[in-house]
């Protein structure tokens, strides 16, 4: 089955959808509204199931040779000390793929040369839900317009309680692990490595929307600045105009269905949820595969956007619910006795404790593609 289809949005999920469709007989058209088809983010971690996804579409291999392998981490407290490791070598054991970490650019990149140039057309308004096409993909993105359209009565997204700044290091930084979380109250501190030497660092604070500040490096420099390395030198390796900052919205209400008619949500569009376990991109990634197939399998595009909306709802919604809940045990925790608490089970936990709590979500096979 092919026809013309048209992708609104032309993030990680939108091109990857792209991709999916391209390579199964689909005449794609991908719309973004920006002027330059660029990832506004900064780096990102690839679990299991991502890089699978990639590899259904064609272009895993390109991203596996890009990105750095990540063997060496886990969770600390701000003055050092660990509360749990990540045994990568252990986890690829398991799963046959490691994680790995590339800056959004890149992966942005990547993904754009896998698609004929023809296909992209930039600084252009979404469609609506209405507009002729034998498939429209939604993949416009927390704030959906099609999705609002799709469903008036939606709350839409809420919120999280918490704001995002981050940025890549302008230079190579000297670091012990590949990657690593710091749960202090109130706030989290993170990094990935990139294999150029260069890192992604993230600061999570538990904030009302809005709240921005003049001089966001040296803001973070004075939150930081006590805590373990290697959190200053990156923040020290960070020109004051590469950092980004975002508050974070998710989708607390699930919406009814991924799919209406010819109309599929995809992405952030269906499911936007909390970064706390880095599978937003992940699930992407998994709704352009299966939707790909669902579509090549036949034999109508109403029929095959139904079992897309019958395979990835509840996969999907249940991660986010996980995501949910991990956030709510991270830098969102601020009362003395709670983070105790946490930072003790976290101690006792076995050792495999956090292998399996990985697992749980990066254990995913994609269906083939013709």
């Amino acid at each position: 089955m092919g026809g013309r289809a048209v992708v609104v949005g032309g993030g990680i999920g939108g091109l990857a959808a792209a991709i999916g469709l391209h390579r199964t007989g689909w005449e794609v058209t991908v719309l973004e509204r920006a002027a330059a088809l660029d990832d506004a983010g900064a780096g990102i971690s690839l679990a299991a199931n991502g890089i699978r996804a990639l590899d259904a579409l064609g272009v895993g291999r390109a991203v596996r040779d890009a990105a750095h392998r990540q063997y060496t981490g886990g969770t600390r407290t701000p003055d050092g000390s660990w509360l749990a490791r990540m045994d990568g070598a252990a986890l690829e054991r398991a799963v046959g793929i490691p994680m790995t970490g590339i800056p959004r650019a890149e992966l942005h990149r990547l993904l754009r040369e896998a698609l004929p140039a023809s296909c992209l057309r930039t600084g252009v308004g979404a469609l609506s839900a209405g507009d002729a096409a034998d498939l429209l993909v939604a993949a416009d993105g927390v704030r959906s317009g099609i999705r609002a359209e799709l469903f008036p009565q939606h709350p839409g997204p809420v919120h999280s309680g918490s704001t995002v700044l981050r940025a890549i290091t302008a230079e190579p930084v000297v670091l012990d692990t590949d990657f690593e979380l710091t749960w202090g109250p109130g706030a989290e501190f993170g990094h990935i490595a990139f294999a150029d030497g260069r890192a992604e660092w993230h600061a999570v604070l538990a904030s009302p929307p809005g709240v921005r500040h003049a001089d966001a490096l040296s803001f973070l420099r004075a939150r930081f600045g006590a805590w373990h390395h290697p959190v200053p030198a990156l923040l020290a390796a960070t020109r004051p105009e590469d950092v980004l900052h975002h508050d974070t919205y998710e989708l607390v209400t699930p919406v009814p269905s991924y799919a209406v008619g010819r109309v599929a949500l995809l992405g952030d569009a269906a499911h936007a949820m909390t970064p706390n376990l880095g599978q937003g991109a992940c699930q992407a990634l998994e709704d352009a595969v299966v939707l790909a197939a669902e579509l090549a399998a036949g034999p109508s595009v109403e029929a095959a956007l139904s079992r897309y909306d019958a395979v990835r709802r509840p996969r999907a919604s249940g991660v986010a619910r996980a995501a949910r809940r991990a956030g709510r045990l991270g830098h969102r925790l601020s009362h003395p006795a709670a983070v105790a608490a946490r930072n003790a089970a976290l101690r006792l936990a076995p050792s495999g404790a956090t292998i399996r709590a990985l697992l749980t979500h990066a254990s995913w096979t994609p269906p083939p593609l013709p």
